[in-house]
């Protein structure tokens, strides 16, 4: 059953020590190597996100049913197994690829949402490859029926588009080397989220995977994986909304342990956007120290093509302050948890801001902004949604956020470590 909880703070005053939960990105990647790499690879500080805890049991239990902590199940018959992932999209994607090479015949499903997200584009490449795949019910979607085709390997070249959400990209790249021909990945026009794969390809290298990248072809050959741990850093997508707490506080000074400055997850560029916001980032005692300094704001343009996932916080800081903006990169938000353009838009309306499209560029229109007393927040089922608007409470007395526990995805413990700061919730 769905709860909501109402969030307020009673100043703008905010200091503490935060420790966030390991990167969903980058656990998920490190638990498909350590799945690859026959016992090589160990992966250390896996996350607690619930995304991450759905992968790991379907990965660890052999497909044995998944414990109730995680939304992950495993069905038999005769003939199939079947995986239900719940909402967790990088499962899907990643899982999808993993079996499609193993000595399986799954059926792999999921929430309601999740088949309506597109996987056509994987799903084809999977195919030219020697996967073979089929659709229990609608063509381009989940669910999907893999019969693992372990060593039928029929090319060893594909082509893929750029412009399309990286994590199909990172599926193909992490079962790479195990294929018995190698891959090589021809993209084709502009990479889209280059960071994430960028990210893939440095977890890989770190197992013992080497790659070669020329232009637009990323060439990874047959090899083995080498013993190591991979150990998984501080999630900088959780670091973003801390960023956003402190540009929406008239003072602010926040410790978040255990982040560094030359992280793999391209979110820390966080880090250099909210500069524009008056947040310094000064990395000492083994984390980020981040400060609130008076500043003024002239940013006008936020190309966040590489860091799609900080889309809502930064659109909701820039809201919040009253900053007209434009906005481009956002192409992948359509096909995310929700569909997340639409979702900006209907509750930034809220509070008199406009966020019209036109191509794609998007224009943050504040100039019927208001401040309402109080306002309820829809999450549509994304963890997103609900902790970009979280920090409102800084400006709005009061904020009713709708299924609040939405943030297991990726940050279970956000509601808590919100309360350790001094806000208050009920």
């Amino acid at each position: 059953m769905k709860q909501n909880i109402i969030l307020t703070k009673k100043n703008k005053l905010v200091n503490g020590k935060v420790h966030l939960t390991g990167s969903k990105s980058e656990c998920n990647r490190a638990l498909i190597i350590e799945a690859l790499s026959d016992g090589k690879v160990r992966v250390e500080n896996v996350s607690d996100a619930a995304d991450a805890v759905t992968l790991q049991k379907v990965l660890s239990s052999k497909l044995q049913v998944a414990s109730e902590s995680s939304e992950a199940t495993a069905t038999h018959n005769t003939q199939h197994t079947t995986v239900n992932i719940g909402p967790a999209g990088t499962a899907m994607r990643f899982l999808t690829a993993y079996f499609s090479f193993q000595d399986e015949d799954v059926i792999l499903t999921g929430s309601e949402r999740m088949k309506q997200r597109p996987i056509g584009i994987l799903v084809s490449a999977l195919r030219e490859i020697g996967a073979n795949i089929d659709y229990t019910e609608k063509e381009g979607y989940p669910p999907i029926r893999i019969k693992g085709s372990a060593g039928q390997q029929q090319k060893d070249k594909i082509s893929i588009q750029g412009d399309i959400s990286s994590q199909y990209i990172t599926a193909l790249l992490l079962i790479a080397a195990r294929l018995p021909l190698g891959l090589t990945l021809q993209i084709e026009g502009e990479l889209t989220s280059k960071p994430y794969v960028e990210m893939t390809l440095a977890m890989l290298q770190q197992a013992g995977i080497q790659h070669q990248w020329d232009g637009n072809s990323i060439h990874i050959p047959h090899q083995e994986f080498r013993e190591t741990s991979l150990n998984v850093e501080p999630d900088w997508s959780a670091a973003s909304y801390w960023y956003a707490i402190a540009a929406l506080a008239d003072e602010a000074e926040l410790f978040l342990p255990d982040l560094t400055s030359y992280s793999l997850q391209g979110d820390s560029v966080i880090t250099e956007i909210m500069a524009n916001f008056g947040i310094t980032s000064q990395f000492k005692d083994g984390g980020v120290h981040l400060k609130k300094e008076a500043k003024p704001l002239s940013r006008k343009i936020f190309d966040l093509k590489s860091c799609p996932d900080l889309a809502q916080t930064i659109i909701v800081v820039c809201a919040a302050l009253g900053h007209d903006a434009t906005f481009t990169g956002l192409e992948t938000l359509k096909i995310k948890e929700t569909d997340r353009v639409l979702a900006l838009q209907t509750e930034l309306a809220k509070m008199g801001v406009k966020l019209t499209e036109k191509g794609q560029v998007y224009k943050l229109d504040c100039s019927e902004r208001f401040i309402p007393e109080r306002i309820f927040i829809n999450t549509y089922d994304d963890h997103r949604m609900a902790m970009a608007f979280a920090p409102l409470a800084l400006i709005i007395p009061e904020i009713e956020v709708e299924d609040y526990m939405v943030v297991e995805k990726s940050y279970p413990a956000f509601w808590d470590d919100l309360e350790k700061v001094g806000f208050e919730m009920k």
